[in-house]
């Protein structure tokens, strides 16, 4: 796993068995480099307003020829906020940090979209929208997994002891590796729950689908598509 970091004048000194008086008292007193996370799950709603012709555009990317039925769409957000106790040494012209790091991962509500030409209480409607819940525990389920990567990830790199800089340098150059490293590195472990869902819409799902309920799919689709095409 590599980071790319902005950060390379703000490093952890030697180990304890050769400490020098300066890290003895950041060491001693300011206390542990600790990441907090907080994880927010927004629950979901179900929205049956669009039509499967307005699902299908506002899904996009799909196979030529091919329609959306259903679609579950999750916004997610990343904050880290930056604190930590700091000590300065005028002998050495330097300073330390010990950074805290409070780390949010959000979903906003997740909205579950069901074609508005499926009746809710049908056994169409029903299957479509036992489709989306796949989709939507995968995200559920993913987050916490994200936590424990991205977690394990901050105490590799900080390993619970002070950072040191040039003084007037380590909250500047701390900042800067949150926002250019961190924050990526994290939007992108995120993102990897998009291939999981990928996985959930494969060929086979989507052709069982259009023959569940005895073709009562396709009886309600065919006419919408006729419709669509004149």
């Amino acid at each position: 796993m590599k980071i790319a970091l902005a950060l390379a004048s703000l490093f952890t000194l030697a180990p304890a068995s050769a400490r020098t008086p300066f890290q003895a008292r950041c060491e001693d007193t300011i206390g542990d480099s600790i990441s907090v996370f907080t994880l927010r799950q927004n629950g979901y709603r179900v929205d049956n307003s669009y039509s499967f012709h307005g699902l299908t555009r506002l899904k996009g990317n799909r196979a030529p020829g091919s329609y959306v039925l259903g679609l579950t769409r999750a916004e997610s957000h990343v904050s880290i906020g930056v604190k930590g106790r700091m000590l300065s040494d005028p002998a050495t012209g330097y300073e330390c940090v010990a950074p805290r790091l409070d780390v949010n991962l959000t979903y906003l509500p997740i909205i579950v979209y069901v074609g508005r030409e499926f009746t809710p209480g049908t056994c169409a409607y029903k299957e479509i929208l036992t489709h989306e819940m796949r989709h939507l525990n995968a995200y559920m389920d993913f987050l916490p997994r994200a936590e424990k990567v991205v977690r394990a990830a901050l105490e590799a790199r900080f390993a619970g002891k002070p950072l040191y800089a040039p003084a007037g340098q380590a909250r500047n150059l701390l900042q800067r590796e949150i926002d250019t490293g961190w924050m990526r590195f994290i939007k992108n472990e995120m993102a990897k729950v998009e291939a999981l869902q990928a996985a959930i819409d494969t060929p086979q799902e989507y052709a069982r689908l259009g023959k569940v309920c005895a073709g009562e799919v396709q009886s309600l689709i065919r006419p919408a598509k006729r419709k669509n095409n004149t």
